[in-house]
């Protein structure tokens, strides 16, 4: 099996990360606007209000939303077959629960699509990328209260109803799965993903238990309302997964790995498979967390397949266990590997991963694939005459490309497309940095607040160039 002629080359971005312009043309305010500035070594400050003199990235981002058309042009440039982003609930619904949306957050979006369109480049929509409304985490608790389904479902269809035309490929939510971290290291993780601090919640358990099975149940009801819409319309959901490896070959080491790796994928299951995972549910009782399950959610989940699964991959982790001493690593918990680097950002720098990763979704589920996000986050050093030499981030790129192509030619997995994070610098969601760079294009944009938002292009963006006019080719 060889790469498709239409294999989707391209990039992925955020709207949170990149669009700015945070309280303009009627958008209301999200949870990721009151998350301030931090670091590697400082975890971002979460605040009730916007606090004067603190600095919110999310309230300037990349200023995408004025320079969409200078970007996309810079990303036809490369050759870009797709390029994923997303569209800000409260863009379209200022605090969430509106009946009527917002027109100008529409026309913003609509131009956005048009223009991609205009360069031959298939945009692919995620629908909740950690944008949701404040107003419904403080009227309504999040996805803890099934009425947000509901107005989820409703601001889908404002969507699909607007751009069925345009629009293929929709991905339902980011990264859903890391509502239920394995580490109680930092906040971050519960707040992107739903606006509720880890730290805060008095039933943590029960609570993380009931966010996972709401938005997995919102996630199937958008799919079946997508392709009753429209039955042209490709539905996937992205999830943020990655291999974890035994500590040794011990067999209690290799079960206790398996049972953490298992943790991502309760909700893929339940949107492959076209029921909820009894499993699951049987742990649940166990640990005396209580969902209900009605009629009507079962036929949801039976109705609402996916037709393709989203991979982001940035590496893989060692499963922790008791009694251990060895070297912690990784953000969302585990062990440092000692056969792989690691990034400056401390995440594992591991290509054949992203082959065993793709191989086990595909023979688990039969799905084709879509590697929606893949990418390293470094610091750039622009030299004296301001261009910026990446070689390390080609490199990176290189070897998992040539990976992804290994799981596709020789393996036979079936993959859509290579959609890499993020194909221009903007604002990290973990960190809140600029200083973690990760694009082809450079930002002229600091974590001071300084810069004047000048693109420049890198190394890397005639190095990728190649790669999309080859189709891959170039690699080997």
């Amino acid at each position: 099996m060889q790469l498709r002629d239409n294999f989707l080359w391209g990039g992925s971005i955020a709207a949170h990360q990149c669009e700015g312009a945070w309280n303009v043309s009627g958008k209301g305010p999200a949870i990721m606007d009151f998350v301030t500035v931090g670091s590697v070594d400082h975890p971002r400050e979460i605040t009730k209000t916007i606090e004067p003199h603190k600095m919110y990235p999310s309230h300037t981002g990349i200023d995408f939303y004025s320079r969409y058309e200078e970007d996309i042009q810079l990303f036809a440039e490369m050759g870009f077959k797709a390029l994923r982003l997303s569209i800000d609930w409260s863009r379209i619904f200022p605090k969430g629960d509106e009946e009527t949306p917002n027109e100008e957050g529409l026309q913003f979006y609509s131009d956005v699509i048009d223009t991609l369109l205009k360069y031959q480049i298939e945009p692919i929509v995620t629908l909740y990328h950690f944008e949701m409304p404040i107003h419904l985490v403080h009227a309504y608790g999040s996805w803890t209260n099934r009425k947000v389904i509901d107005f989820y479902l409703h601001f889908c269809e404002v969507l699909f109803e607007r751009f069925k035309d345009r629009v293929t490929y929709w991905v339902t939510f980011n990264e859903m799965n890391h509502i239920d971290p394995q580490t109680e290291a930092t906040d971050i993780f519960t707040y992107i993903i739903a606006g509720l601090k880890f730290s805060e919640l008095e039933n943590k358990a029960q609570t993380l238990a009931t966010i996972g099975y709401n938005m997995t149940l919102a996630s199937c009801k958008a799919i079946e309302l997508g392709h009753k819409i429209n039955p042209h319309f490709k539905m996937g959901c992205v999830f943020g997964i990655e291999p974890v490896y035994p500590y040794n070959c011990s067999p209690d080491y290799v079960m206790n790995a398996f049972q953490q790796m298992d943790r991502d994928f309760y909700q893929i299951d339940a949107m492959c498979h076209g029921t909820f995972p009894q499993y699951k549910l049987a742990e649940y009782q166990a640990q005396g967390i209580e969902i209900e399950v009605t009629t009507e959610d079962r036929q949801a989940f039976t109705n609402g397949t996916l037709d393709f699964i989203g991979m982001n991959y940035y590496g893989s982790s060692v499963a922790e266990f008791e009694g251990t001493d060895a070297e912690k690593s990784k953000l969302f918990g585990g062990l440092a590997n000692p056969y792989l680097e690691k990034s400056n950002w401390g995440w594992t720098i591991d290509p054949v991963g992203l082959r065993y990763l793709l191989n086990y979704t595909y023979r688990k589920y039969g799905l084709p694939i879509m590697i929606t996000e893949n990418g390293l986050g470094a610091e750039d050093v622009l030299a004296e005459d301001g261009s910026i030499q990446d070689d390390y981030r080609i490199d990176y790129l290189r070897q998992h490309l040539i990976q992804m192509k290994k799981a596709i030619e020789e393996d036979h997995v079936d993959c859509l497309g290579y959609l890499m994070w993020g194909p221009i610098d903007l604002v990290s969601a973990t960190t809140g940095e600029m200083k973690k760079r990760y694009g082809f294009i450079h930002v002229d944009k600091y974590d001071d607040g300084s810069g004047d938002y000048h693109r420049t292009k890198k190394a890397s963006f005639n190095w990728y160039q190649e790669v999309i006019a080859s189709n891959g080719k170039c690699l080997t």
